[in-house]
């Protein structure tokens, strides 16, 4: 995956500005599509078809494609609802995804923007969503990234799409320069969904007035974009009221050298079995 890597600044001046000031970055074909992206999505294809052959479900599909590789999908889910979970689960294991987790670039790009750092992949905290057309059980509410993932109080995600996400796919939102908050308190159970549980179920503290103090984006994607974005930016995941999944991949990295994370021992939320509220009670409203 190291072949070919450019030697030179991933970042110019302006855009490490335009991070600072934002805490988010668009960079447009950040990877290398034929060889960082198309492989996950032929693994995909190719698990979709082992789910519909495992459980007989009457689809034809045709040879894969990169624009429709993950066709035959909402016909499983169709099928069983189920059997999209189990998929959910599995494409986080596929071997071209985990080096996407560890791909080279990710730590020159952390330290770019995090000079003097240590950059660390944060364990748990990679994984590729399925965001299924009007399937908002599993949506994300208006939400800083620390919370769910702890780790580190300075930490970045690698977000990219692995479809072309357009308005009605419902783009991830944001809230430029709300890093400058700090950390938010959260509700641990959100009022309005009762079967939202663990990372999914936290709300934040007086939402309302503070959305209303940022401008709000929701920047169209393309495969081989990345969106970096800094732990304490405010962000929610977009309503899909299109026809078809949107498939998108988050990576964590944090900075070892950050002290609260060095306080509570660099230790995972949710994903790893940790209450948030046993180590950050402070930020917790019950």
């Amino acid at each position: 995956m190291d072949d070919k890597l450019p030697a030179e600044k991933l970042l110019n001046s302006a855009q490490i500005e335009e991070f600072q000031r934002n805490g988010v970055l668009v960079l447009r074909s950040f990877y290398d599509f034929s060889r960082d992206i198309e492989p996950i999505q032929r693994a995909i294809y190719s698990l979709i078809g082992v789910l519909i052959a495992k459980y007989k479900v009457p689809v034809s599909r045709p040879a894969f494609a990169p624009s429709t590789f993950d066709v035959g999908y909402q016909q499983l889910i169709a099928a069983n609802r189920a059997y999209g979970a189990e998929l959910y689960d599995a494409v986080k294991q596929i071997p071209a995804f985990v080096r996407l987790v560890a791909h080279p670039l990710h730590d020159r790009l952390f330290t770019e923007l995090r000079p003097g750092s240590i950059p660390a992949v944060a364990g748990g905290g990679y994984g590729i969503r399925i965001d299924n057309p009007n399937e908002d059980r599993f949506r994300a509410n208006w939400h800083q990234e620390y919370p769910a993932q702890l780790r580190s109080l300075d930490g970045l995600v690698y977000w990219s799409p692995l479809v072309a996400v357009t308005k009605d796919m419902g783009p991830v939102e944001f809230c430029p320069g709300s890093q400058v908050e700090g950390a938010v308190p959260v509700y641990t159970r959100d009022p309005h969904n009762s079967e939202k549980t663990g990372a999914y179920s936290l709300t934040l503290k007086g939402e309302a007035e503070l959305l209303s103090k940022y401008p709000q984006v929701a920047p169209l994607t393309s495969p081989g974009d990345l969106v970096v974005i800094d732990f304490l930016v405010l962000h929610a995941s977009g309503h899909n009221r299109s026809q078809r999944s949107r498939w998108t991949m988050q990576l964590r990295y944090f900075n070892f050298l950050e002290p609260t994370g060095q306080s509570h021992g660099w230790r995972g939320s949710y994903a790893a079995g940790v209450d948030f509220r046993t180590i950050h009670p402070e930020l917790c409203v019950n």
